[in-house]
């Protein structure tokens, strides 16, 4: 048998905790609370593991995907065998032609979604684009353009800005009973080894590095209980070979004088950990990305307060549900795509600063 390459390894590590997830709910009801806003009919672009978990996601609630576009033809007639997709395309223009698609869920490696992202918002149609959204801010900057000339909403599917724990752990903050925020301290590491430099966690062409792949999932978790985003960043870098961002450390503050302190490595594991330090109490949210639950200590007493709300195995439920929610004109949904473009803006700055540029940067 032959050994697996990196990129093998990571797939089935995503495949296997998607399977335990999923399978963490089977046989409990779908709850009737997720989706409550009119359901759209949508077509994804790729045919990789988020696009599988995403058709897997959606048949927990009794959903399908109603078309598939990939660059290998073969490959999105597979998918559509597979999960019971109805409209399989021969060219992306055609599933941008299709005037029975309301939404497109994109998939594909960072550095192809400016060129998806224009043309399926000028067909009207409405999106929610896999992280990193965009390589950099003027490139979404154009895409929330489009968007707005065409009536249509833009989505980012970072995974943070949509699992139901952060809007209830928002809901408390607002209404003051934390005091205000400090600090954010935020790690991610993930192990990758050197085996395959072109994969694309590696590989300069296919925007590869720390910053685009995990920490936009750090820098989300800050910006979401910040008043404002970081006007001053400090940091440190090592690039890799290739010309990616390896592991990192930096600082941010903004207008406030609140704190952002984050580490993130490609080549060693660290938790997956976020510590958010108000007045009254600290919060500690372990693997936070797809977080169903968290830990709040009390400043006075030092009693630990449990705080669970929705599921992990729902969480691209929860982005779905989110896109379709912000069509039917929900304002909180709709104001998501702000806070992703603040973290857009930082993550473009730091890479500046490094010296980290993409061959479409250039």
């Amino acid at each position: 048998m032959d050994a697996l390459t990196t990129s093998d390894a990571v797939s089935l590590d995503a495949a296997a905790a998607a399977k335990a997830a999923f399978a963490a709910v089977e046989g409990i009801p779908f709850p009737d609370d997720i989706f409550v806003a009119p359901e759209l009919r949508w077509a994804v672009i790729g045919c990789g593991v988020i696009a599988k978990q995403m058709a897997q996601s959606l048949a927990l609630a009794g959903r399908k995907v109603y078309g598939v576009a990939n660059r290998t033809l073969e490959k999105a007639e597979a998918f559509a065998v597979e999960y019971g997709v109805r409209r399989v395309y021969r060219s992306i223009d055609e599933l941008y032609a299709d005037p029975e698609v309301d939404a497109v869920y994109i998939t594909t490696p960072h550095n192809t979604h400016i060129a998806y992202l224009r043309g399926a918002l000028a067909a009207g149609k409405h999106v929610l684009c896999e992280k990193a959204i965009t390589l950099n801010s003027d490139e979404l900057i154009e895409a929330r353009a489009i968007a707005d000339e065409h009536g249509v909403v833009l989505m980012d599917a970072t995974t943070v800005l949509h699992m139901p724990l952060y809007a209830e752990l928002m809901r408390r903050a607002d209404d003051d009973e934390f005091g205000r925020l400090r600090l954010a301290q935020v790690n991610f590491g993930s192990f990758h080894d050197y085996e395959d430099v072109q994969s694309r966690f590696w590989n300069r062409s296919l925007a590869g590095g720390a910053m685009l792949d995990i920490g936009v999932y750090a820098l989300s978790v800050a910006r979401l209980f910040m008043e404002s985003q970081p006007n001053e960043v400090v940091s440190l870098a090592n690039v890799f070979k290739t010309g990616v961002d390896e592991e990192s450390g930096f600082v941010s503050r903004n207008a406030q004088g609140q704190l952002g302190v984050f580490s993130l490595t490609m080549h060693a594991k660290q938790p997956k950990r976020a510590d958010l330090c108000f007045d009254n109490c600290y919060i500690e949210i372990m693997a936070y990305p797809r977080a169903d639950r968290a830990t709040i200590v009390w400043t006075a007493d030092g009693h630990r307060e449990e705080v669970r709300s929705g599921v992990e195995a729902y969480a691209l439920c929860y982005e779905i549900a989110d896109l379709e929610r912000a069509v039917a004109g929900d304002a909180s949904k709709l104001k998501l795509i702000d806070y992703a473009s603040d973290v857009m803006e930082t993550m473009t700055r730091l890479r500046r600063d490094w010296g980290v540029v993409y061959p479409e940067e250039e």
